[in-house]
């Protein structure tokens, strides 16, 4: 081999070896940033508690319209993005506590966030019996009313004013007054 063979492959060997090592600290820095996201604050993501619901018109999958006076009496809402982890990991436990909420279905509002509806097949398929469920774009008029900056975010709406949430179930839970 020539030196300037060998010099060539122990070059292109190192900048390898580099290159693996900055993708390991990207991805791990990535980890982090999607876990510090997840249980950011819910103040910062939708509106406080107390906070009035804005008023919006929206159309159900199933073609019912839907305006800030369906949501009548308690009301638990979840909002999920097709594009996000930790809303394909929330989704079926939101699905779960929907089953049990008191009211029913119609109590019950899934929003799902995309960009191509036919992305939200399957969130529409596991929310759809438990839930109301629209499909509306990012900054779709159901989010800029509970002004949702992240997702996924749950929250439980009594009579149009925000009495609980986050993005857990625990922060629904623990945040609701007696």
């Amino acid at each position: 081999m020539t030196p300037y063979l060998l010099a060539g492959v122990v070059l292109v060997g190192l900048i390898g070896a580099l290159n693996l090592i900055l993708i390991f600290g990207v991805i791990r820095r990535l980890r982090e940033h999607e876990k510090a996201l997840a249980v950011r604050p819910a103040s910062d993501q939708i509106l406080p508690i107390g906070g009035a619901v804005g008023d919006f018109t929206a159309v159900t999958v199933d073609g019912d319209p839907l305006t800030r006076a369906h949501l009548t009496g308690r009301t638990a809402v979840g909002f999920f993005s097709t594009t996000c982890a930790p809303c394909l990991e929330r989704l079926p436990e939101f699905v779960d506590y929907a089953r049990a909420f008191s009211g029913g279905r119609d109590q019950v509002l899934v929003v799902v966030v995309t960009r191509q509806p036919e992305e939200a097949q399957d969130f529409v398929g596991q929310a759809r019996s438990v839930a109301r469920v629209v499909v509306e774009r990012y900054e779709g008029p159901i989010a800029t009313a509970f002004a949702v900056t992240a997702f996924p975010t749950l929250a439980v709406v009594d009579e149009g004013t925000t009495v609980a949430g986050g993005t857990t179930l625990e922060d629904l839970t623990a945040e609701i007054p007696a």
